[in-house]
């Protein structure tokens, strides 16, 4: 592609999203809508992943007043 091309299809994309603005109608299709809806869900997603983390990290550092486990019987160390 020339940059010639690359700059019209650049302008030709902001202008489509200016008008979008201006007219208040951000899905032209339903193909819009489910995009807009699976991207929000797989952020939300991720940011559930990040925050549950960040719990059992803060809560292993709070809680380490409890004797951990012995270990008990042996290893099989024909297993390793």
């Amino acid at each position: 592609m020339s940059p010639r091309d690359v700059q019209q299809d650049l302008e030709d994309q902001f202008n489509d999203v200016v008008s979008r603005l201006q007219s208040k109608q951000f899905f032209q299709s339903d193909w819009d809508i489910a995009s807009f809806a699976i991207f929000f869900t797989f952020v939300g997603m991720i940011l559930m992943l990040i925050i549950l983390v960040l719990i059992r990290c803060f809560c292993c550092c709070c809680c380490d007043d409890e004797p951990r486990r012995m270990k008990v019987g042996v290893d099989n160390f024909a297993l390793a």
